[in-house]
């Protein structure tokens, strides 16, 4: 257990992971380490071998797990002999030859420009507060591509409505400048005012916040975001990250550079952000039928 907990400290000082991916990458292990004792009286995680942990994937895949969760379990575990190996306990990974098990490619679908006018402009809000943040929460995914914890964290002094920029704590507490445009300065502005009218806020130094002066929770977030696409989409899938990847998707297919939008989203590698250029290949391959002339009847 020593070593599970010196895991767990150097995943939240050194790799500076949030609390919530500390937890997740702490009950993955728990979970095998259950298997170990259950199956083969074995408690230490380091004393495991390959086969054991072939059979704990075997388990895991007959009793009806997606592959993706076998997947991020596993690379748990592989980052647990990774540092195992660091601090000289290991002399190699028992996963070193490992391969992750192929899993179908989901191709995320992004809400249209005719779909976003219509959440924007054609809906009715709340009247009030409500009804200005919640505008604002939609318009701000949709423009400047922030993740849904990003923007559940911001706070007060990350807001720039002069400058038009926000200031934005990333994954691994990376910081980034996102702008902001006009439109949704003066949004933000309106909501400021609607925000003042709310008395000793508990949460008064996060930017958002609901009725009761409490910060936003990621459950509401999504309830939102679901709710009011649910009036002018019938996707299946209605999320915040829905509309990050839309923001990726239409600044591409408007000719923006990958390399900016990276910048943009906070991505570490352009890998991260070529997974959302599917859509713009789309839209040129529209584009490439209608004009060329050997497409022409």
């Amino acid at each position: 257990m020593a070593y599970l907990q010196a895991f767990q400290e150097y995943l939240a000082l050194e790799k500076k992971y949030s609390p919530h991916t500390v937890l997740a990458y702490h009950k993955d292990l728990l979970f095998f380490q259950e298997f170990l004792i259950s199956v083969y009286e074995v408690e230490a995680l380091e004393a495991a071998h390959y086969p054991m942990i072939r059979s704990w994937i075997v388990s895991m895949v007959d009793a009806g797990m997606s592959t993706t969760s076998v997947n991020r379990k596993v690379s748990s575990l592989k980052a647990f002999y990774k540092f195992l190996m660091k601090m000289g306990v290991l002399p190699s990974s028992p996963l070193a030859q490992h391969k992750a098990l192929k899993t179908p490619k989901k191709v995320q679908v992004p809400f249209s420009e005719v779909e976003l006018d219509n959440v924007l402009n054609t809906l009715e809000y709340p009247e009030g507060f409500e009804g200005v943040r919640d505008k604002l929460i939609i318009d701000l995914f949709y423009t400047t591509g922030i993740r849904r914890a990003e923007l559940i964290g911001l706070r007060m002094h990350q807001v720039d409505l002069a400058g038009g920029m926000l200031k934005v704590l990333g994954k691994r507490n990376k910081e980034r400048i996102v702008p902001l445009l006009p439109v949704v300065v003066k949004q933000m502005e309106l909501y400021v005012k609607e925000r003042a009218g709310i008395e000793n806020p508990i949460d008064a130094d996060y930017f958002f916040l609901m009725l009761k002066g409490v910060k936003l929770n990621e459950s509401f977030v999504y309830r939102l975001i679901n709710s009011y696409f649910s009036n002018v989409s019938e996707k299946v899938k209605k999320s915040p990250h829905v509309l990050r990847h839309t923001f990726a998707t239409h600044l591409l297919n408007q000719g923006a550079d990958i390399n900016s939008v990276k910048e943009l989203l906070g991505h570490s590698s352009l890998a991260s952000t070529q997974v959302y250029t599917h859509s713009s290949l789309a839209e040129l391959q529209h584009v490439h039928r209608a004009a060329h002339p050997r497409n022409r009847k």
